[in-house]
């Protein structure tokens, strides 16, 4: 009977220990080829605050420059109240010529963004433990060490190997563990992770 129990006990501790291998850590950040889809096809959404160039071919008159209202919302010479938060500078383009096509025939349209915000859905926050915690404009092919870098890196106080990363993928809400410390104070340039828009990194006070 003990020998019995001895063994659903060495069972039980060797199903626990396999369990807790499986890990949350994201994979390192990586080449070009074998980068995630979302980050290959990754296009400029335009947000709030942006600074639009919006030029028609043949038409100074209607061309211009143009900030995005907080409300996502541009309006021009021929179109009030447009909404062109979410959008990329081509469907944008795009949109503009359909809504000129009724004042102006067949009407040519290129959008250039010159002052860039972005849709906060895009942005990457860091909050916790940063030097200066904050939103970012995510940029193409972004990784953790460029985060850190523009947040100042991390206090005297931060516990960044005990860091976490919040994502949504396939519209659910994951958490994975990142080596901050390792990357930015040893130099394990392993620790870098791809970062993508919307990623929220928590960075926690050390335990003393």
């Amino acid at each position: 009977m003990i020998r019995r129990l001895q063994i659903i006990a060495v069972a039980i501790i060797s199903i626990s220990l396999f369990g807790g291998c499986s890990s949350n850590t994201l994979p390192p950040a990586t080449s070009v080829a074998s980068l995630t889809t979302s980050v290959d096809n990754y296009d400029y959404l335009i947000g709030p605050g942006d600074s639009l160039s919006i030029f028609v071919w043949r038409n100074p008159e209607v061309s211009g420059s143009f900030l995005v209202r907080p409300d996502g919302k541009i309006t021009t010479s021929l179109v009030e109240d447009l909404e062109v938060s979410g959008k990329t500078p081509t469907q944008l383009a795009r949109l503009v010529e359909e809504e000129l096509a009724k004042y102006i025939r067949d009407p040519i349209v290129t959008v250039s963004v010159t002052g860039f915000v972005g849709p906060f859905s895009e942005q990457v926050r860091v909050i916790g433990e940063a030097v200066n915690p904050r939103s970012i404009n995510y940029r193409e092919r972004m990784t953790l060490l460029d985060l850190i870098i523009e947040v100042g890196g991390l206090t005297e106080f931060a516990d960044g190997n005990g860091a976490k990363l919040i994502r949504v993928v396939d519209n659910q809400q994951k958490e994975f563990d990142i080596n901050i410390d390792d990357l930015v104070r040893r130099g394990d340039i392993s620790a870098n992770v791809d970062v993508l828009p919307g990623d929220i990194i928590i960075i926690p006070e050390a335990w003393f």
